[in-house]
């Protein structure tokens, strides 16, 4: 079951990935859409093998490779789709599954279909430029540092957060992940589609075990805390450093919404 779980969890950084990589902002949507589906994909089979009296890790093994078409990004991901289809087991969860991804199938045949969807994908290119803005280079090296940074961090904690809920009996805990997890989710997306918009989209590295098997709760809060303040340092450095007011705004506004993942944290204190 844990072979299932990898799977599914690089199918679910390939399908968002691929929405970050691709500039049409219709099958962005729509395959983010997908993306948040194959993620609760990976909570279910956790669930199913916590309960069965297994364990799983978050190991995996993926390369996000430099594309130049569309169709070069969403190529590959009919076979992955394909072979996670195949680990799929005869039960409720794993019909859901399957037609969840059949669908998926359906929906990426439709795009591949027609040859004006493979337009070129700019997210690999390095350019490290901010489109039809003209940022000084130390603000473009700023802005690099902590789309790379704070991309990896959301990454970590949307599955950090997500192995403690799946094991807490506490329904405030439970909550809690919860809405941690949605604020990292929409985190990743927003730096990833940077990152993307700046040609040097990337994959986050690989997590280590001790990062995410958490044996003290209140340490990892107390730890948890002070990154978020941080990172609140960092975004208003950026704010402050960028010298675009639309950007400046954006960094605020992330910058209070850590403000309150402190407040959510202490929660867990109590």
């Amino acid at each position: 079951m844990n072979k299932l779980f990898q799977k599914k969890h690089e199918l679910w950084l390939s399908i968002n990935f691929a929405s970050f990589a691709i500039n049409d902002e219709e099958i962005k949507a729509k395959l983010y859409d997908f993306s948040q589906i194959s993620f609760r994909h990976m909570k279910w089979i956790a669930q199913d093998i916590l309960s069965s009296g297994s364990n799983y890790n978050y190991d995996r093994d993926m390369t996000l490779y430099k594309k130049d078409k569309v169709f070069d990004v969403l190529e590959p991901l009919v076979e992955e789709v394909n072979a996670c289809i195949q680990n799929y087991k005869d039960n409720a969860v794993g019909e859901r599954l399957r037609t969840d991804d059949v669908y998926l199938l359906e929906y990426l045949s439709e795009i591949l279909k027609n040859n004006i969807n493979n337009k070129p994908v700019t997210a690999f290119n390095m350019q490290r430029v901010w489109p039809n803005k003209n940022l000084e280079q130390d603000q473009i090296d700023a802005l690099t540092l902590f789309l790379f940074e704070e991309s990896y961090k959301e990454y970590e904690l949307i599955l950090v957060y997500a192995f403690m809920q799946a094991r807490t009996k506490d329904v405030t805990q439970f909550d809690v992940f919860q809405d941690l997890i949605d604020e990292s989710h929409f985190h990743l997306k927003s730096f990833a589609n940077m990152m993307a918009k700046m040609g040097i989209l990337a994959l986050p590295r690989e997590l280590h075990e001790m990062t995410y098997v958490i044996k003290d709760l209140e340490q990892f809060v107390i730890d948890g805390i002070a990154e978020e303040e941080a990172a609140k340092e960092m975004c208003k450095e950026l704010s402050d450093a960028i010298k675009d007011e639309e950007l400046s705004r954006f960094f605020d506004f992330i910058n209070y919404q850590e403000s309150y993942h402190i407040e959510l944290m202490q929660k867990l204190l109590k």
